[in-house]
């Protein structure tokens, strides 16, 4: 598995929780094979989307375990493994590939803001004794730091660094990755939104928020448009566009959450700090998924 390149469209699963916050391994089970039988092309656990930030090492491992095991080998399992401890975030690649994974996707060190050089050394700590390959993930939003293209190049370089997970919204340094990466290194959006955008670049696919509620479609998406049939790749981002918006009206995962307890997939359950969705983005949310096709509970 790890030697494929990953592409298409590829889920940032949401964690379901029960109502005493406990993790919903049913719920979890359920949306992972549905997701599967839909034919997304990936699965991304326990990352932010996850709410990996409030699960503890062994709630993540068994939320990986999971996974992997309803996937059963069918599409890559991409764990979130990030830390702005870099001891912390080899022991959780570790331990992730372990439970099942075939692929750790590690976040830039957030909150610690180290400078380039300290970027490079970090990642190349990680991807040195991770036991499964490597994604990057840029997300300056998050992390208050933003990995450059020249240290994305350089990192792509490693053997056991396949693929960067963009986020910075800057479609200038992304185009400037795919056109200088190494062959078989793989340029995945982290923003729905530029999905199309970054494919007709040449870039692989995405790593996607609102493939939760609507996989079939956005892998349609991401198929038509690194077919080069642009007309209907078009049409699709635009019937996905008002969810693009909905998705991120307070912060993720608290709209995609509410879109799937709408839909009766999971409960609309959060761990502290983050809160369900305010009522008054509701309306906005039904209209959204109900563009986009979705049958709603």
């Amino acid at each position: 598995m790890g030697s494929c390149t990953l592409q298409g469209a590829i889920t940032a699963l949401v964690t379901p929780f029960t109502r005493d916050g406990r993790v919903d391994e049913s719920a979890l089970r359920a949306l992972v094979a549905w997701q599967v039988e839909r034919g997304i092309d990936g699965l991304v656990p326990v990352g932010s989307t996850g709410e990996a930030a409030t699960l503890s090492l062994a709630e993540r491992e068994r939320v990986v375990a999971i996974t992997a095991e309803v996937v059963h080998g069918r599409v890559p399992v991409i764990a979130g493994a990030g830390s702005n401890d870099t001891a912390a975030a080899i022991e959780n690649s570790r331990v992730l590939s372990a439970a099942g994974a075939t692929h750790l996707l590690h976040v830039s060190p957030m909150y610690s803001k180290p400078p380039q050089r300290g970027l490079l050394a970090h990642f190349r700590a990680v991807a040195d004794a991770a036991p499964r390959p490597v994604v990057l993930y840029n997300v300056p939003g998050r992390t208050a730091s933003n990995v450059e293209a020249a240290t994305q190049l350089a990192l792509a370089e490693h053997p056991n660094i396949v693929a960067t997970k963009e986020a910075s919204g800057n479609i200038e340094q992304i185009a400037e990755i795919i056109r200088h990466r190494p062959a078989g290194f793989a340029v995945l959006s982290g923003d729905d939104a530029l999905t199309l955008d970054v494919i007709a670049r040449g870039g692989n696919g995405v790593i996607s928020v609102v493939s939760n509620a609507v996989p079939a479609v956005m892998r349609a998406l991401c198929v038509a448009a690194a077919g080069g049939d642009f007309p209907a790749a078009r049409a699709l981002h635009g019937t996905l566009e008002p969810l693009f918006g909905a998705a991120f009206v307070e912060s993720n995962p608290i709209p995609i959450k509410a879109a799937l307890a709408l839909m009766g997939r999971i409960g609309n359950v959060l761990r502290l700090p983050l809160i369900p969705l305010d009522l008054r983005h509701e309306p906005l949310l039904r209209a959204a998924l109900a563009s986009a096709g979705v049958q709603q509970a």
